[in-house]
């Protein structure tokens, strides 16, 4: 009967997004990672898109949170409670009957501290088993790169916390980098900007809406401009501003250049027979981020070398914890250790 009830459930836990797949449904769950509390009684009452809403408009007693800072845990039993809620959404059958397999797509650069946390966190939400991936990883295999072959693959996960740069071959990660630079990171860059240079104050959200619209990381053929609303800083009142597509470029150069520095010194600490193997392959991009307009072109002139973004960008480390589960005999050694 257990056998009979069993799902298994691939998880990608992410500073912006969480996304959760479940066996022979596909992904069913891409929802922002933000949980809403109530101060009079620390209890929970939002979680996930209805919470996200609430970014910088709740009222004093309601206070909306990311749980999650540059890719790992931050509030530890609000991540517990978010995956507790996305379970439960899921799940066919209650927790008491079944508890499913679970793997979670974590950063390269999580401590084995941080590791803990996020498998005791997601056993309290009712898992049975519990496995670490780490996202590049989980990214490649998603996209269906032959993880276990004698060659070498670089891939490049940007998510919203962090941007994961790595080489796999043979089942491992040969060389790596974490850099907590992402879709968060850009946010606040560009909220940043329009402080310092028009005196405009703005919330997460609308950063977030000019960073896709106009956003880029290389010069674009067509510019692109935009109407922004927020606070006068000098007057106190609501204020629209006109801000160009070169504007933000220059606001976003300071992330983009570190996640280039990462790239490159990723590729400087790469074998020399797995950096011919990337020669011949290029690198490819996965992640939200990978998104922004023209940012494989700026990897492209800092590399020299082919650079693509994969179809379904935002999708691949979820897929990938999924095909983990499918074959976990094959996959078994891609898997991170959980306390060392």
């Amino acid at each position: 009967m257990f056998g009979l009830f069993s799902c298994d459930i691939g998880i990608d836990l992410g500073t912006a997004n969480t996304l959760v797949h479940v066996a022979g449904k596909g992904i069913v769950i891409n929802e922002p990672t933000v949980v809403a509390i109530d101060r009079k009684n620390d209890r929970v009452t939002y979680i996930g898109a209805e919470a996200k809403k609430m970014l910088g408009r709740t009222p004093d007693e309601i206070v909306a949170k990311r749980p999650m800072k540059d890719g790992v845990i931050a509030e530890f039993e609000l991540v517990a409670a978010l995956l507790q809620h996305f379970i439960r959404k899921v799940q066919k059958y209650p927790l008491f009957l079944v508890k499913p397999r679970i793997v979670v797509g974590v950063p390269s650069g999580i401590t084995p501290v941080e590791r803990r946390a996020v498998v005791e966190a997601t056993r309290n939400a009712g898992a049975r088993e519990v496995y670490l991936v780490e996202e590049p990883m989980a990214a490649a295999i998603g996209m269906k790169i032959p993880v276990t072959d004698a060659s070498g693959h670089m891939v490049i996960d940007c998510g919203g916390g962090t941007s994961e740069i790595a080489v796999i071959s043979l089942g491992g990660t040969v060389c790596k980098c974490s850099v907590p630079i992402g879709g968060v990171k850009m946010d606040e860059a560009i909220i940043n900007y329009l402080r310092r240079e028009h005196r405009l104050l703005i919330g997460e959200s609308t950063a977030e809406e000019v960073k896709k619209k106009i956003g880029s990381a290389f010069p674009l053929e067509n510019e692109l401009t935009m109407e922004v609303k927020g606070r006068d800083l000098a007057a106190g009142i609501p204020r629209t501003i006109t801000v160009k597509s070169e504007e933000i470029r220059e606001a976003l150069s300071e992330p983009i250049s570190k996640i280039a520095e990462a790239v490159k010194k990723t590729l400087e600490n790469t074998p020399p027979e797995l950096s011919a193997d990337i020669l011949d392959k290029g690198i490819i991009m996965a992640g939200g981020t990978s998104l922004l307009k023209g940012l494989d072109a700026r990897l492209r002139l800092e590399t020299n070398l082919p650079v693509s973004v994969i179809d379904d960008a935002l999708l691949c480390v979820c897929k990938g914890t999924a095909r983990i589960l499918e074959d976990l005999d094959t996959y078994r050694k891609v898997l991170m250790p959980i306390s060392g």
